[in-house]
Formats: C-alpha cells, structure tokens, sequence
C-alpha cells in the first residue's frame, strides 16, 4: 500500500507540475501550425504571472474574497495576449525574424514585470503573497476511489482546465474549418489565400491564441505553488514548454504526453526531497534534472519532428 501511495502521489504532483506546461505548448501549437515561430513562450508566461499576481492581490484588497484568483486568470490572459500582440506585428506585419522576436519578447517580459514589481512594491523583490489561491478540489465520491482517486480527482481546478483544453484544442484544430485554415496558412499559405483565406489574419489569431494559453500557464504557477510573482518564479518554464511542443510534434496530444514527461522530471525533486534522499544525491543534479532532459530529448527528437512547412516563413500576400 505505501508503494502505492507513494506513485500516486508521484503521479499526482507531476500532473501539478505539468499544467504550466501543458497550457504553454498548446499556446504555442497555435503560433506555430500557423507558421509564426514562438520562442516567446517563456516571456509570455512572465507576463501571464506578473498580471495574474497583480489582480489578484488588487481584488483581494477590494473584497472580493474567493474570486480573486479567477480575477487573476483573466488578467494573464489579457496581458498574455498584449505581449503576444506585439510579437504577432513585428513578425508578421513587420516580417521581422521570428526568432529574434521571441527572444525580445522575453527579456521585454522579465525587465517590465520586474520593473513593475520594485515600482509597486517598495523596492522589493516579489509581489506580496497572495491569500486565496487555488486549492485542491474535493470531489465526493471519486476523491474516495483508492489510488484512482488520489492521482487524478485530488488536483487543482486549473490541471482540469489544461486536460480538457487538451480535448477542446485537437478538436479545434482537426475537426473544424477554423482548424484547417489554420494549419494551411501554416503549411501552405500561398494556396490557402489561392482559396480565400486569410493568412495574415489567421496568423494574427494563432499568434494571439499563443499568448492567451501561455498567459494561462504562467498564472497556474503563481496561483497554485508559489503564492508570489518574482522574477524567478517562470525558472524556464516556457523553454521546457517549448521543448515539449517539438518533441510532441506539434499535436495537442503529444505535447500532453511531452509535458507530463517534462512534469515527472520535476515531481522526482520533490520526491527526492520529502523522502530525505537528497542525502545521497547532489541537490543540484536534482533540479539540473529537467533542464538536462530538454537538452536530451531535443537533441533526439528535433531531426525526427516535421515542423509545418511554412514555419518561420513571413508572407505577403501581394507577391502569391
């Protein structure tokens, strides 16, 4: 029995560690099945962070109790997708390099939000901490199932979020016309404007999409386990969900199933810790252990994944 509870409980703090993820890599396959490249993810998520600490804590101090956090949410999504939004007019208004917009988009994130948190703060390193999180929901009768009913009915409202906007996003992209728009602009955008479709604004919708479901993901974090925004509290997050994007091949399952690996690396540190085996094994292996599995997993599977065809590649409409 306490092997059982040990895996689930294994099982169950990886799915906690891998909603961030989860809802990042679906933001991205949204960028990126439309054809704009998005290394933005971890400044994205900062940003989504940074707004979901700041609401929050401003509707707690306006009474509103127990709907702060949901507060919070819309608040990362909102600025998830303004700095999506810039991201979305350099690289496809503009044609600048997609990458190197990305990149800016990160360091804008880490150096605002920060800026802002010595700003309202008193010169502090983090926000204040924040009160009502989210906890983990109770649910009568499943909670109670052996085993099952701790891995998977014992988690916080925003793990069942990301699983069912795992479901929502497939069916989305696969099963709808917006979906085939989507992905032809992102693999053959020249003949899917041939048709009548916009590209440009199809691109500005998956860009912006990106930035709302990365949003999302940095919000779990300071809802859920840290209590706080500082500027460590998105540690490469957005990195590993991009990892996790490549290695699930651009599909929202795969990137589930990616995530959830990338989540297990994270879950073995808290299990090496609460155990009392970080004794024997070097703390600093421990938390180098998801970083080095990014680089393990890349380094096997980028060769193999087909990104879209069109991806990276600016388009105008003009020359077709």
């Amino acid at each position: 029995m306490q092997v059982l509870d040990l895996l689930g409980q294994t099982i169950n703090t990886t799915l906690v560690f891998s909603t961030a993820l989860i809802l990042a890599a679906l933001g991205g396959i949204f960028s990126e099945r439309s054809g704009v490249v998005n290394i933005g993810l971890e400044g994205l998520m900062v940003a989504g962070a940074f707004g979901s600490a700041i609401a929050t804590l401003y509707a707690e101090h306006s009474g509103l109790g127990m709907m702060s956090p949901y507060i919070g949410l819309i608040a990362a999504i909102v600025l998830g997708v303004a700095f999506s939004w810039i991201h979305a007019v350099a690289s496809i208004r503009f044609k600048a390099n997609q990458v190197v917009s990305g990149v800016v988009i990160n360091f804008l994130a880490v150096g605002v939000t920060l800026y802002l948190v010595k700003l309202l703060f008193n010169g502090a390193g983090q926000t204040d901490t924040i009160e009502h999180v989210f906890s983990k929901l109770y649910i009568p009768g499943l909670s109670d199932i052996p085993f099952i009913g701790q891995v998977f009915f014992n988690a916080y409202p925003t793990t069942y979020l990301a699983v069912i906007l795992v479901a929502v996003t497939f069916y989305v992209l696969y099963k709808t016309p917006f979906g085939l728009r989507l992905r032809a602009v992102g693999e053959h955008p020249s003949a899917a404007d041939t048709v009548g479709v916009k590209v440009l604004r199809m691109r500005y919708i998956g860009v912006l999409l990106s930035g709302a479901l990365a949003g999302l993901g940095g919000a779990t974090i300071t809802l859920t386990t840290t209590s706080a925004f500082s500027h460590n509290t998105i540690s490469g997050q957005g990195f590993i969900a991009l990892a996790a994007l490549i290695f699930g091949k651009w599909h929202p399952i795969g990137a589930f199933g990616a995530a959830c690996f990338f989540g297990f690396s994270q879950a073995i540190k808290d299990l090496v810790q609460n155990y009392g085996l970080s004794e024997s094994i070097p703390a600093e292996l421990i938390y180098m252990l998801p970083y080095i599995l990014t680089i393990l997993v890349l380094a096997g599977a980028v060769g193999r994944a087909n990104a879209p065809s069109a991806l990276g590649e600016p388009y105008d409409p003009g020359k077709r």
